[in-house]
Parts: C-alpha cells; structure tokens; sequence
C-alpha cells in the first residue's frame, strides 16, 4: 500500500528583514520540510533564499525556496511579514491604513487557503491587522492569531534575567495587551525560580516602572540605533511555528480575538493563550489584578478605535 504524507510547509509572505530572519530562524529549528519565502521584490526574495539554502547540509530542514502568493495556498502555516517598515519616531499605529491595504492585496494574491492553514501575522500593527486578517480570510478565528507581545515579553524576561543574573528561561510572567504603547508588564503574573518577582530583594515600584518603560520602548530604542528590528522577532516566529507543527499546547502571549478575558471581548490583543496545531486552543485563565484589569481595558478600548478605521 502506497502511503502519501505532505510535507509541512511554511509560506513566509515579505522578504524583508523580519520576513529573512523568520525564514532563518524556522529553517535552524528543523520543523518543516519546507520554507518558502514570497515577495513582490523577486530579486530581494531570490538572494534570501539562496542565502540561507547554502546552510541546508548543516540542518535538517528539507527546503528553503521562493515562490509566488498562490503557494501559499497550501502552506500550513501562512507568515505575514510584508508592510511598510516603521522608521525612526513612528509609531507602530503610524503604519495602519497603509499595511491595512497591503494586508488585503496580499490575501486577495493568495486566493483560497486551505481549511487547515494557521495564519500568524507578525506584520504592524499587529494587533490591528490580526482582526483585519480575520475578517477577510473567512478562516475560524482560532486559526488567524498574531505575535501579539511575545516579543515584549521575552525583552522582559531578558531584562529580568540580567538584573537578577539568571538566565531568562528562569522567569516567567507576561507583557500583556496592545504589541505597542498601552502594552503593560502583569506584575502579579511574574515569578523568577518560582519567588513571585514583587517579593524578590531589589524589586521596588521604581525598579518596575523603570523595566516595564524600558521594554516598552526598546523597540524605538533598537530601529534608533540600527533602523529596524527583526532578530528577536524572527526567533519569536520560529517558537510559535514549532508550538503549531508540533501541537505543543505551549502558553504565549499572542494576539487572539477574546471572549469575557478579565472581562474583555471581541477584540484581538496580547494574552496569554494554548497553542497548538489548530492554532489557538483556548485562552489560559490567568486571573488580573485589579490594577491591571483596567490597563487590559484601556489598551482594548484603543484597539478598538483603531480597528474601527480599517474594518
């Protein structure tokens, strides 16, 4: 008996930096058979995937290859990188109608996805555009989630890492909410090696304030000196790939359409959240104070004026 097994497959939409550095990064993870890298840009797109083919025989990854939207269509997971880029003293909010418009060309390019397909955007604003991406793919919504602020909180367990010297993988704990300036750090959700943070010495309500600002802006901070960030992103792509091919169940902060989360609905925004191979499998129960309970509501209540522009 002949047995067909599809390969799993990565369509990587954009090969800009953060699109490049996504590919590289999956492409060392060894979790696909196959990456493929799709930009309007077809010489940009073609030296990507040269580049980061020449490293094959040292991975276990099958393929990296270029290609045109209508690939994506059977792609497991569809990565949507492509956008404006933000600049120096923008913020991620400056960018919305344009990427808003490329987002819709893009899925419009792609045409019918497969019913299977997990969609993560990366794209900003990312929370924005993941309620867009929901509305226009016509995929259930557990299937179209964004990075949401998976990035920030690893900026927030490096930085915690290096005021405690510990390694960052000791720490756990949350920034929560929008992926841009009314994200907040959960305090009460964080812990380093099991001690709550707030009880550990050293940690002061100055000390706190001054990490939740610093990972707030470290974003501005990085496109300042070097023009843009895309390594921690492209690692951070590479970690939720991995919790959606190998159904993991792993709980990051992504970007998801809530229902009654610590009392918010029907908007998309960094939470904790199961991933697997369906994509989203439920939202973790993680139970806010009331401090923090009014920070969700306030960066949710700014979404939602912001995806009334675009939806």
């Amino acid at each position: 008996m002949n047995t067909f097994f599809s390969p799993t497959k990565v369509a990587i939409i954009g090969a800009g930096a953060v699109g490049a550095a996504a590919a590289y990064a999956i492409t060392l993870r060894n979790v696909v058979a196959e990456v493929i890298l799709i930009d309007m840009n077809q010489e940009k797109e073609e030296g990507e995937t040269m580049d980061i083919s020449d490293g094959l025989s040292l991975v276990e990854t099958g393929r990296v290859v270029r290609g045109e939207y209508s690939d994506a269509r059977h792609a497991d997971v569809i990565i949507v990188t492509a956008g404006a880029a933000q600049k120096p003293g923008d913020t991620r909010i400056d960018l919305l109608e344009k990427n808003a418009n490329i987002l819709k060309s893009i899925f419009k390019s792609i045409g019918k996805i497969q019913p299977h397909a997990i969609v993560l955007l990366i794209s900003n604003p990312v929370d924005v555009l993941t309620y867009l991406a929901q509305e226009i793919t016509g995929l259930p919504h557990n299937q179209v989630f964004g990075s949401g602020t998976t990035l920030d909180t690893a900026r927030l367990r490096n930085a915690l890492g290096e005021k405690f010297n510990v390694h960052a993988n000791n720490i756990n704990g949350f920034v929560l909410g929008e992926h841009g300036d009314s994200e907040f750090v959960a305090w009460s959700s964080v812990s380093i090696g099991g001690v709550p943070a707030k009880k550990l010495t050293g940690m002061t309500k100055k000390t706190m304030t001054n990490i939740e600002h610093d990972v707030r802006r470290k974003a501005y901070n990085i496109i300042q000196k070097k023009g843009a960030t895309y390594f921690g992103i492209g690692l951070v792509a590479a970690d939720i790939v991995e919790a959606i091919i190998y159904d993991q169940h792993t709980i990051l902060p992504v970007t998801a359409r809530l229902s009654s989360w610590n009392g918010i609905s029907d908007i998309c925004l960094g939470a904790p959240t199961i991933i697997g191979r369906s994509g989203v499998i439920e939202h973790w129960p993680l139970k806010l104070d009331m401090s923090e309970r009014k920070k969700l509501a306030t960066s949710a209540k700014l979404l939602r004026s912001y995806v009334k522009q675009v939806v």
